[in-house]
């Protein structure tokens, strides 16, 4: 509901010659699973039995479309993460994909564990014609308990390569930063010496001795700037 998970609680009582069901919070209705009962008169003569696989395979068929959805979100979030620009948007949508996931394997884990139980006991209870299809939403369940975990480490490695990602940026402006401090550096360092009050300074009294400086100190700063390119500092 609004790209977020919102759970809802269902509340099963069954016996030999009923199954009622209580539904709380956010949770669809349950009439899809009652006209998929009552297009199968065949296999309603196993009574409630069949209609507790009908709910229970209705329930964690819903869960498949939220499983799509975060897996395709996961992949609009992997091409943002390799963008050239660092952002801060793309950071908070892994994190809350990373806990809806976790929401999502919170009600998928014990659901495996009710159909585990439905496929193996109760045997007055529940027919045995019926305990194959309880196998089968048993797997279906598996599978996106699965997906979920796949998904989940993936969401842990972009992250990681996101802070890689964002901290090999930084070491790209540092030094770019040192190297244009290393050009301003050098005309500095040379300006300084000339700009102290001492008489006998080199070629301070020659015609030609401003000229040389210039040149000598684009010279030097030529010469920083051809080797911090060459080391893809600039």
């Amino acid at each position: 509901v609004d790209a977020a998970i919102q759970f809802g609680e269902t509340h099963i009582f069954v016996g030999k010659r009923y199954l009622v069901t209580v539904r709380h919070g956010a949770s669809l209705s349950y009439a899809p699973a009652r006209r998929s009962c009552e297009q199968s008169p065949e296999m309603l003569v196993f009574g409630p039995s069949y209609g507790l696989y009908a709910v229970l395979d209705f329930i964690v068929d819903n869960f498949m479309p939220i499983v799509r959805s975060f897996r395709e979100d996961l992949q609009e979030l992997e091409e943002d993460i390799f963008e050239d620009t660092f952002k801060r948007e793309t950071i908070r949508r892994l994190y809350n994909l990373k806990k809806e996931l976790v929401t999502l394997r919170l009600a998928i884990g014990p659901l495996q564990d009710i159909l585990n139980q439905l496929t193996r006991m109760h045997p007055g209870l529940l027919r045995d014609e019926v305990r194959p299809y309880f196998r089968d939403v048993y797997d279906h369940a598996a599978r996106i308990n699965e997906s979920t975990d796949t998904m989940r480490e993936m969401l842990t490695a972009a992250l990681s390569v996101n802070l890689s990602l964002v901290t090999v940026a930084q070491g790209e402006v540092v030094k770019r930063l040192a190297g244009w401090a290393a050009l301003l550096a050098a005309p500095t360092l040379l300006t300084s010496w000339y700009g102290m009050n001492f008489h006998h300074m080199p070629e301070l009294d020659k015609p030609w001795g401003y000229a040389a400086m210039i040149a000598f100190t684009a010279l030097v700063c030529g010469g920083l700037y051809w080797l911090l390119r060459r080391a893809k500092w600039l």
